[in-house]
């Protein structure tokens, strides 16, 4: 419902010029963009990488993973080309790794259909892996100046508390008329400039956690949940679901100064990752002896590493931990696909990643 006494239309093309006049003014200085007001373009390579990285990343995070990942991956044909390891080697640390996967997926596709040449319109772009209508409207206008809008969470919220329109978000009838809205009202000229207003608006004063900077909004004046101290209630989103808890045992086996890891699957969590072998549960100490006798091995000391956890999107695992060091190399191997490396090794080539963070860092800190 609209509790703004202007039609949402009308506050649309009311908020234009405050919003990109102030954008003018205090638009945030990140690797990835022109300044604002500049009359050049940014590498469309370069917003998309940026863009990918942003999604569930903070952006004071990203900068650095995005400098080094452009050093070494610098256009389209060096991420079509580098090897799947080399490429989740560079990703570590931010997380949900199906996004790199997708970037390379996308990077030969534009190889193959396209020359190598980044496709200039939203509706080449949205084909593309793992881009979604966000990121299409965000490629599209910063790089190319097409007029069509970048919808993102803090596009929900502006406009939500804006119109005191307490419409579930999440649901396909709210998105579609917002789209619907915003596509026509999405400036001919620097559209760009535009969108990047409401994700910087969003991200430095129409806050989500905590009280809005409402005293420095250039919207203020023709906001509802301003007028009426109501920006704790919008936007209006389902509870989340309880994520799913999976307990796991991480066991390090050592022998002679190499430690074992292993493949992950070449689909699901964690897709084509290293890790360390694990078993389902909190295995004993006892157990652990009988899974030695089955890999054909014997161990001169089992030591607990103790408790570990980590969250994912929908589910959590929570981790005890061995460090085995073997008196002889298991005939019968533990793990698929799996090497025995040095740890110095394991840091410069290979991505663990973060969730066995809390028993990678245990070995990788022994001198």
């Amino acid at each position: 419902m609209n509790k703004n006494i202007f039609s949402p239309e009308t506050i649309l093309h009311k908020i234009t010029t405050p919003l990109t006049t102030w954008y003018q003014l205090n638009a945030r200085s990140l690797p990835w963009r022109t300044p604002a007001g500049s009359s050049s373009r940014p590498d469309p390579y370069h917003i998309w990488i940026s863009e990918i990285m942003l999604q569930q990343t903070r952006v004071e995070a990203v900068k650095d993973y995005y400098t080094r990942f452009l050093k070494r991956l610098p256009d389209v044909s060096s991420l079509a080309g580098v090897s799947h390891d080399e490429l989740m080697k560079l990703w570590q640390g931010l997380g949900y790794y199906s996004r790199a996967n997708n970037l390379q997926r996308a990077a030969i596709q534009i190889m193959e259909e396209y020359g190598g040449s980044f496709p200039e319109h939203y509706e080449e772009i949205l084909t593309l892996p793992g881009i979604g209508e966000y990121t299409a409207g965000a490629i599209a206008s910063i790089a190319f100046g097409e007029a069509v809008p970048a919808i993102d969470g803090n596009v929900y919220r502006i406009y939500t508390r804006l119109c005191g329109d307490d419409s579930d978000i999440t649901k396909t009838p709210f998105k579609k008329k917002l789209r619907s809205l915003l596509s026509n009202a999405v400036p001919v000229t620097e559209p760009g400039s535009y969108n990047q207003a409401w994700m910087d608006l969003g991200a430095t004063v129409c806050l989500p956690n905590g009280a809005p900077l409402c005293s420095e909004c250039p919207l203020r004046e023709f906001c509802t949940a301003y007028k009426e101290d109501s920006w704790s209630l919008y936007p209006v989103k389902p509870p989340k679901k309880e994520r799913k808890i999976e307990d796991k045992t991480i066991i390090l086996l050592e022998y002679q100064g190499t430690y074992l890891i292993q493949k992950r699957p070449p689909k699901g969590l964690l897709a084509g990752l290293w890790e360390f072998p694990s078993e389902e549960g909190f295995v004993s100490p006892e157990k652990l002896q009988e899974l030695l006798a089955q890999w054909d091995t014997g161990a001169d000391s089992i030591e607990l590493l103790g408790r570990g956890k980590h969250i994912f999107s929908h589910i959590e695992w929570h981790m005890i931990g061995y460090l085995i060091h073997l008196n002889r190399l298991p005939s019968v191997p533990p793990a698929n696909e799996g090497v025995w490396i040095s740890t110095q090794k394991m840091q410069k080539e290979y991505s663990i990643p973060s969730a066995f963070r809390a028993y990678y860092s245990k070995i990788t800190s022994m001198k």
